[in-house]
């Protein structure tokens, strides 16, 4: 049987942008950098993502540790850690003395924010967890994150957006659609065969 969550973690490996779509419609969509690197001191298919606007790279707006896997019932997941005092770590995509620095004390499950996955044309699709228990707090309010990706080996489709967990009104996040990201670089050599 094919592992899964390997060939998942490998495609996911790499830095990622939509320059594209972002000079192409600069209103609607900023020009933002996805790098999602291996951490392989961690547990297997750790990778660290950074998330930040192409002009200021190592001041990221989003650092997390995801973990490709498998749920109890067997269907694969990617788990989504939130990272103590991430400020330390910014930038740490590209410097790897820093990187191994990252250890599994800094994680932080984050409860109801768990991908499922599955495969599809290709590569792979996933959703946050239903239930609406993914809770961000932004701009001053709660909310909850509704979150889906579309994978493939040269590029990634997501749309994130947050909404009131009262009322259900949608609060934040993509008013146009989906951003497209294409894929610059390539991290997939640097999962130990052992993730496979």
């Amino acid at each position: 049987m094919t592992n899964l969550a390997g060939a998942l973690t490998r495609m996911l490996s790499g830095s990622f942008s939509n320059q594209a779509q972002a000079f192409e419609n600069p209103p609607l969509y900023g020009n933002i950098l996805v790098r999602i690197r291996p951490v392989v001191h961690l547990q297997a298919h750790s990778l660290l993502l950074e998330q930040a606007y192409a002009i200021a790279p190592n001041e990221p707006y989003r650092v997390r540790v995801l973990r490709p896997g498998y749920l109890e019932d067997g269907k694969l997941s990617i788990l989504n850690f939130a990272i103590e005092s991430p400020e330390r770590f910014y930038g740490a995509v590209e410097e790897p003395a820093r990187l191994a620095e990252l250890a599994e004390a800094d994680l932080r499950l984050l409860s109801g924010c768990t991908y499922w996955v599955d495969q599809a044309n290709g590569g792979f699709i996933g959703k946050v967890e239903p239930g609406c228990n993914c809770k961000v707090f932004r701009k001053g309010r709660d909310s909850y994150l509704l979150s889906e990706f579309e994978l493939t080996p040269q590029a990634m489709q997501t749309i994130d957006r947050g909404y009131d967990p009262v009322t259900h009104e949608h609060l934040w996040g993509s008013i146009a659609g989906p951003f497209r990201f294409e894929k610059l670089c390539d991290w997939s050599q640097e999962v130990p065969a052992s993730w496979n």
